[in-house]
């Protein structure tokens, strides 16, 4: 990052006279399809990037290299916008604070942020408002880890109340010992804590909103999302094999939610489908994200109006596009770096996907191979959940290692 904002990538005359002005703070793969989402829309979007060579800023015409964590770079940054959002939930709540003060236009805003920042907060509002959550504590010292894992008999989830993704800041201890060593070590660095109850998890579901200021709502349809050593790796839309009841209560949850936190722009809540006493279905929100989401890629070539787009209508506060389907199934598989860089450009890799799949949507992002970073998506269509999956499956396989399963 550099010591201050330098403005010399920024091009305020790449912005459209009369229309609207956007700026993104972060510069990864989110931000980088809010921008190409805005091109349809005739609005500009100006992001703030950490690197020149970050994912968004490739693509951006208006680009101020900075850091989010520096108030005067966020402030320089906003100036002039029509709205301010994020493609992340980590900039500090006073900054954004400031900016509101300054009658800038910042959405989603830190009173609905802070339920998205840290988990702790997020499972106290959620209890409050009778959301079906966990059992869970805060964790404050190594007694009350101990006391938590005996009452609920060791199935414990330890989470760091802030930052952590992609299965980063999670960890599972085996025992009494280890749980109240590890929550000691944290604590020691100067990790804020909390503890759930683990569930038994029969799935992964995710219920997507999008809401503007003036409380216009609009739902996709649920998904199931496949998790691989806690990285999302795959997003099956609609939901197969679910429930109608379960679905219904999950798009009824994701919109209460949005509304009583006063959330803006797309709203993901993470949803673990679990089983009762009687074994009966239910779900449990396990996390909330405000702003366009992994489990959302799928709407790029399977609805109407995609997440990025919904999101950039919702902070400006227009008119929400519809949200209906394309395809009876979507299938969104990530292309994650394999442990091993292979020698085929991608480029190739690109065109031998298209040759065997010539429906499929490819979405690279721009980013260095490295193992498990997640470097674009494919998107698949078709009438049979199970055959779309394996084909979205198959393609993204081949984007990773350049080999196909059955050769």
């Amino acid at each position: 990052m550099t010591p201050s904002a330098d403005f010399s990538l920024a091009r305020p005359q790449a912005h459209a006279p009369g229309m609207n002005v956007v700026t993104i703070i972060g510069d990864g793969q989110l931000a980088r399809m809010m921008q190409q989402a805005g091109i349809e829309l005739g609005l500009s979007a100006r992001v703030l990037a950490g690197r020149p060579d970050a994912s968004a800023a490739q693509v951006t015409a208006d680009v101020v290299l900075g850091d989010y964590t520096s108030r005067e770079h966020v402030m320089a940054v906003s100036e002039g916008s029509d709205a301010v959002t994020f493609d992340h939930e980590h900039v500090p709540n006073d900054f954004l604070d400031d900016l509101i003060a300054q009658g800038i236009n910042v959405q989603p805003q830190p009173a609905a942020l802070i339920h998205a920042q840290d988990k702790l907060v997020m499972r106290k509002k959620l209890r409050e408002l009778g959301a079906p959550v966990p059992p869970f504590l805060a964790i404050e010292s190594t007694e009350d880890i101990a006391g938590f894992f005996d009452a609920t008999s060791g199935q414990v989830c330890l989470k760091a109340r802030r930052g952590g993704y992609d299965g980063k800041g999670v960890w599972f201890p085996g025992s009494a010992e280890e749980a109240t060593q590890l929550v000691a070590e944290l604590l020691d660095e100067g990790v804020p804590l909390m503890a759930e109850k683990k569930v038994t998890l029969v799935r992964e579901l995710s219920a997507m909103v999008a809401r503007t200021p003036s409380g216009a709502v609009e739902s996709w349809p649920v998904v199931e999302s496949v998790q691989r050593d806690g990285i999302c790796v795959e997003a099956t839309a609609p939901a197969p094999d679910t429930a109608p009841f379960l679905l219904e209560q999950a798009e009824r949850l994701s919109r209460e939610i949005a509304a009583e936190l006063g959330v803006t722009g797309v709203l993901a809540v993470e949803l673990f489908e679990t089983v009762d006493e009687v074994g009966q279905p239910e779900i449990i929100v396990n996390e909330l994200a405000m702003r366009p989401h992994n489990t959302g890629h799928w709407t790029q070539d399977g609805c109407v109006t995609s997440q990025f787009e919904q999101h950039l209508r919702a902070v400006l506060d227009r008119p929400l596009g519809s949200t209906a389907p394309l395809a009876p199934v979507t299938v969104m598989a990530n292309v994650l770096g394999a442990d091993e860089d292979p020698q085929m450009p991608m480029t190739e890799r690109m065109d031998a996907v298209w040759q065997r799949f010539p429906n499929a949507k490819i979405h690279m992002y721009g980013k260095d191979w490295r193992p498990r970073r997640k470097i674009g998506h494919v998107n698949m269509t078709g009438d049979d959940p199970a055959a779309v999956r394996a084909q979205a499956r198959e393609a993204a396989r081949f984007l990773e290692t350049a080999r196909w399963s059955d050769n």
